[in-house]
């Protein structure tokens, strides 16, 4: 399938943040087919036990492709998070069918979620002062913790840094899901750090980004 979706936008003059959103329905085949993967990035796919850890892996290629970009421009660190080569800040997520991508001038996150009702098991795992706003009987209960768990994720993925505890260190603010943005704040190591969430539902999964204010 092509694209699916594109969001751009600034948050303030002079910076740009480009979204990117594909639904895979290519066969393994056809991804395999269209990009160009370098050497360590090759064996990680082979090494893929999962036919949709594969397509979707190089769904992300063909994201990047689509940003002028390709796999060769792509590093990762010693602690896994991705690179560009250049100044733009990239981050990648996937799920199921759905892959996506953030470029930004600024620091970013991204993450994607299938709303599933195993989110309700492990909503103490993740969510704290939450609860104080969270109403356990709404219909939009799971819609609202998939909110909370890819805006920890994403904020996980910018700091990206060992210790970090999802329930203890990251709180995110009261929001409503019609308002498609809300706050968060991480406290972890003397450090005290906002950040600003956007998020929109995509079919039944819920794409959530994060900046650091």
């Amino acid at each position: 399938m092509p694209l699916y979706k594109t969001i751009h936008f600034s948050r303030s003059v002079g910076t740009t943040t480009q979204i990117l959103v594909w639904k895979v329905t290519e066969s393994y085949a056809e991804l395999l087919e269209q990009v160009v993967l370098n050497d360590s990035n090759r064996l990680r796919l082979d090494g893929m036990k999962s036919e949709m850890h594969q397509r979707a892996f190089l769904s992300v290629r063909k994201l990047l492709q689509e940003m002028g970009h390709t796999d060769l421009d792509l590093y990762y660190d010693e602690f896994g998070k991705p690179h560009l080569h250049g100044e733009n800040h990239i981050s990648i997520t996937h799920s199921h069918n759905f892959s996506a991508i953030i470029i930004s001038d600024e620091t970013v996150g991204i993450d994607i979620e299938l709303q599933r009702d195993k989110i309700l098991r492990i909503a103490d795992k993740f969510c704290d002062s939450e609860f104080q706003f969270l109403d356990m009987d709404s219909d939009e209960y799971i819609r609202k913790l998939t909110v909370i768990w890819g805006a920890k994720e994403a904020i996980f993925k910018i700091r990206n840094e060992k210790g970090i505890s999802f329930k203890d260190h990251i709180n995110v603010q009261s929001f409503e899901l019609n308002v498609k943005q809300n706050k968060a704040k991480l406290h972890f190591n003397n450090l005290i750090i906002d950040f600003n969430i956007h998020f929109e539902e995509i079919e039944d999964f819920t794409l959530v980004y994060a900046f650091e204010n």
